[in-house]
């Protein structure tokens, strides 16, 4: 008993100290205009109606879409456990475009894609990996080439290695960006200090050619760094060529500190402050959340919505969430464009758990669900593909 009473103590002196720590770095919190955080709940359901199709079904876990030029309408998909799949024509085809070996648990394993720009004419697409590398897992991005067919790919060469991996907090979405360079979301690997190490990418996003070589406009010298301060990042795209809108997890247990996942607004250089700051904190050099919730979302894919077909979300951030089980918008101010001028909520304990959040070629939103990862419900249809249309 006396230890007991001697372990808890410890507890509650460690927790207090690093509380204090925390305190004495943050400079003040921001206004309710800057950052507003949800204390309840997510917020209110929307009002725009919306239909949902089912475009394929039978999957198993789906971390990323990649859609393809060409009149087929083809798309490949990434299912976590290690196999790409090739939609064509609406249809999910059977088996697998390319098997991966992993060395994965918990959230590694296969996760984001993105074709190269020119993919037309070189057929080329990235993966992010959780692999084995010199005795130990590691994420990386590779790249591939997928047969004139489409329906099998040849791995080319690793393009990014070195990512350090853990059971949690493996980042994994990959964009090109409007600049034709790849944008890597990677994870803190569960060792937060890292964050804030340029030298190390985990916890970042990074930015590299589709080479892989560090651009010499990047705003670390010699660095694929491109922000600093990530916990997990699995979504992010582009307000315009220099502002980036980027979705963030919020602790789970670290310094006695819980929920307040985050919607940011950013540029090249950023830092988003984790581990320093929380919730709607500030601090000098560090960028404070637009948005962030009280309760643990927490956010998978994000996307812009860039179409015609329902017109009140055009330039909208759509997040996929997923404990909290929907689809957010959020709406910013425009003369004020780091702040929310609207959020609400749609799909709301519709289709389960929420992953991947992109634009397709056709101008609709399409979304994956992640209910076959352990932590969903998943019924016989497994994971699907939805398109969002009026």
């Amino acid at each position: 008993m006396p230890s007991r009473r001697l372990l808890l103590s410890a507890l509650v002196v460690l927790a207090a100290s690093a509380s204090a720590c925390r305190r004495s770095q943050a400079q003040g919190t921001a206004s309710r205009e800057d950052c507003v955080l949800m204390e309840d709940g997510w917020g209110q359901d929307g009002t725009v109606p919306i239909t949902v199709d089912v475009v394929a079904e039978g999957l198993e876990v789906p971390w990323g879409v990649a859609f393809l030029p060409g009149p087929e309408g083809d798309a490949l998909i990434t299912e976590r456990p290690g196999r790409v799949r090739l939609l064509r024509g609406g249809q999910l085809r059977p088996g697998a475009v390319a098997t991966l070996p992993l060395a994965a648990s918990g959230e590694g394993g296969l996760l984001g894609i993105a074709a190269h720009p020119d993919f037309a004419t070189n057929r080329q697409f990235y993966l992010y990996v959780t692999t084995q590398a010199d005795g130990k897992a590691q994420n990386r991005v590779e790249r591939w080439t997928l047969s004139p067919d489409g329906t099998s790919a040849t791995f080319e060469r690793v393009i990014l290695g070195n990512i350090p991996s853990a059971k949690y907090h493996d980042g994994g979405r990959l964009r090109f960006g409007p600049d034709g360079m790849l944008y890597v979301g990677t994870g803190d690997s569960r060792d937060p200090d890292l964050s804030q190490d340029v030298a190390s990418p985990a916890g970042k996003l990074l930015r590299v050619t589709p080479e892989g070589a560090v651009p010499g406009d990047n705003p670390f010298p010699d660095s694929p760094a491109f922000l600093l301060g990530v916990r997990n990042t699995q979504g992010f795209d582009w307000r315009d060529a220099s502002t980036l809108y980027v979705t963030d997890h919020g602790p789970s247990g670290e310094t006695m500190r819980f929920g307040h996942d985050e919607v940011n607004v950013v540029k090249a250089g950023d830092n988003l402050g984790w581990p320093g700051i929380y919730s709607c904190e500030t601090q000098n050099g560090r960028i404070t959340p637009s948005l962030t919730f009280d309760d643990a979302a927490p956010p998978g894919g994000a996307a812009v919505y860039t179409g015609s077909a329902i017109p009140e979300w055009r330039g909208s951030l759509l997040v996929g969430t997923l404990k909290s089980q929907h689809l957010h918008r959020v709406e910013f101010d425009a003369r004020e464009p780091r702040r929310v001028a609207k959020h609400e909520v749609y799909l709301r304990d519709t289709w389960g758990r929420l992953r991947d959040v992109l634009m397709g070629p056709d101008g609709h939103l399409y979304v994956t669900t992640s209910n076959c990862d352990g932590r969903g419900t998943c019924g016989p249809r497994k994971d699907l593909l939805l398109r969002v249309r009026r």
